[in-house]
């Protein structure tokens, strides 16, 4: 197992890559710590977590919701959880988020840790502090900034997920290759997520390099003042699509690339949109979609990127580097209204 000890900010995060489920305890106290899981990676694991608190949520994005971390706090106060509990989230986005966004408010803020279970928490979700929320429609409205203590990455968990999981990880590692590593856009165009589920190896050392990418931008910009606006990558319209059209995170985010590939050829002059189309679709992702222009800008206005009248929309100048172009509001409706 490596161990890399990461500075973000005030916080030191330690990475443990290689890691496996059953050396959890080298790393927490049973005792005093608490799981945060949900119903499937509990049925799927229950066995290993013999001898852990652990809290049991329900699965979904559904329940990534105000209700359900107020059910936490009333769970962890039953079981007597003080200022000196580690609280681990044990899971997907959805638990990750929760469960950071919870460990940053209990008794204002006890040590937390993850364990994603999901390839898209892997290389994304659970990495750069990240912690909230959903309300309604709106995604991440509500919630923190806050490092986790640490991050523990088990790639052997990835053999249980299905297929559509593999697809929604892949989404946000061919972000990653667009905006800032056109070594990885190469790699990923030279294979697929069949080649990277037989090769245990490969999709370890992939994990590793999207996590430490992802770490790298934070690390520069961690309250997301500046380049760390280049992860939003495909997310704009995205969000906007998530939760009104019930697509997986991944299927939305890929679809928003698809839209941001070809505003970018007509705003700063993009000349590889087909490029990048391709590989999305490569990794059984959509692209193009019907969708009601209107309803998905009254979302989309809503968006944290916006300032006043304009919106922080991220495109790309070539593959491997994404740039922040600043569109006035109205444009960006003129825009979405075309594509």
């Amino acid at each position: 197992m490596e161990n890399k000890k990461i500075r973000i900010g005030q916080t030191v995060t330690e990475y443990y890559f290689g890691a496996s489920l059953s050396g959890l305890k080298n790393v927490a106290d049973k005792q005093h710590t608490i799981l945060v899981t949900d119903e499937h990676v509990y049925d799927a694991y229950k066995q290993k977590l013999k001898g852990w608190n652990t809290i049991v949520i329900k699965a979904g994005e559904e329940f990534k919701i105000q209700e359900t971390a107020d059910a936490l706090i009333d769970s962890m106060i039953e079981m007597e959880a003080d200022r000196k509990t580690t609280l681990i989230g044990l899971g997907g986005g959805v638990v990750t988020d929760l469960t950071g966004y919870v460990g940053s408010i209990y008794m204002r803020g006890i040590r937390t840790g993850f364990i994603p279970t999901s390839l898209l928490a892997m290389v994304d979700a659970s990495i750069g502090g990240k912690n909230g929320v959903d309300v309604g429609v709106y995604k991440n409205l509500v919630g923190c900034i806050r490092q986790p203590a640490f991050l523990y990455f088990d790639t052997s968990l990835l053999q249980t997920l299905p297929e559509s999981e593999w697809q929604n990880g892949f989404a946000e590692i061919i972000k990653h290759a667009a905006i800032k590593d056109v070594g990885m856009f190469r790699e990923l165009s030279a294979h697929d997520f069949d080649w990277y589920r037989k090769k245990k190896p490969a999709i370890a050392a992939l994990v590793r390099r999207n996590a430490l990418l992802k770490t790298k931008v934070v690390q520069g910009d961690e309250t997301e003042q500046g380049d760390r606006k280049l992860l939003n990558f495909g997310h704009t319209l995205g969000h906007a699509l998530e939760n009104q059209y019930e697509l997986s995170h991944g299927q939305a985010v890929a679809i928003g690339m698809t839209y941001a590939a070809h505003l970018s050829e007509e705003l700063v002059g993009f000349r590889q949109a087909e490029r990048l189309v391709e590989l999305i679709a490569r990794y059984g992702l959509p692209t193009y979609a019907d969708f009601d222009r209107s309803k998905v800008f009254d979302v989309l206005k809503h968006d944290k990127k916006r300032e006043r009248s304009s919106l922080h929309y991220i495109l790309l100048q070539k593959i491997g580097k994404g740039i922040i172009h600043t569109l006035p509001l109205q444009q960006v409706k003129q825009l979405i209204e075309k594509i």
